[in-house]
């Protein structure tokens, strides 16, 4: 398995029509040309390939600087993820992420690196859970006011109206629904106080709503377990090259 990272530029026609039916695979909703308005908006590209030289996961992203408060900070901006659930145990796709984002800052970026996630699902969710400590919203506390201006700031300049700062979910007029077993919180899941927390901010994330995250990517925020795959990547890079 491999993972490549491009500009959203230098995609090919196939790899693009390869992305919008993975996508369609796992969501309901998908629809062509609301796809490519929304990689149009984006930078780059995260492609997983596997052994057979198939896509079985993407994820797109967006990569700026921007001002806030009198200061510049890079920012990231997540779009379409999606993994096949045949690829889940490889876990490449979160690892190569990490690799991705952590080299767009250090080639391109300024002053500190902010995450601004979209999510309708808790699996997103539990990631970032599971790499940064600090971030919002989350159950065990109340989020800084800064950081929920920064939050705010950011989701209104990207979405509108369609931002819901009371609730904190952008609501889409054409959202992606996961089909089949992917949709909707096994009841067992619900246990784990961070997916129960999910459920009770983003309980319309079953018809598509989206929570909006937000996390300050700097490595003294990383997770023991994001410490450990920051070390990892560093002794065996997971990118490829574009061949």
């Amino acid at each position: 398995m491999k993972a490549i990272l491009k500009h959203v530029d230098e995609l090919h026609l196939s790899e693009r029509a390869a992305m919008l039916a993975l996508l369609d695979r796992h969501f309901h909703g998908v629809c062509e040309e609301v796809f490519r308005a929304d990689l149009g908006e984006k930078t780059h590209a995260l492609l997983l390939w596997n052994d057979d030289g198939e896509l079985c996961g993407f994820s797109t992203l967006r990569f700026c600087v921007e001002f806030f408060e009198g200061r510049r900070d890079s920012l990231l901006v997540s779009g379409d993820t999606i993994v096949d659930p045949g690829s889940w145990g490889a876990n490449i796709l979160s690892r190569a992420w990490i690799e991705a984002v952590l080299r767009l800052h250090r080639e391109m970026g300024e002053g500190d690196l902010w995450w601004l996630l979209l999510t309708s699902g808790f699996r997103t969710y539990r990631l970032l859970t599971g790499y940064w400590l600090d971030f919002l919203p989350r159950f065990d506390r109340a989020s800084d006011p800064e950081r929920l201006r920064r939050r705010d700031h950011f989701a209104r300049a990207l979405y509108g109206d369609r931002f819901d700062p009371v609730r904190g979910v952008v609501v889409f007029p054409r959202p992606q629904m996961l089909r089949g077993t992917l949709a909707g919180i096994p009841p067992g899941r619900l246990r784990d106080p961070h997916v129960a927390f999910f459920q009770t901010q983003n309980p319309g994330h079953p018809r598509g709503d989206e929570l909006v995250c937000l996390a300050r990517l700097g490595e003294d925020n990383l997770t023991p377990a994001g410490r450990r795959v920051v070390d990892h990547i560093r002794r065996e890079p997971v990118l490829s090259r574009d061949e």
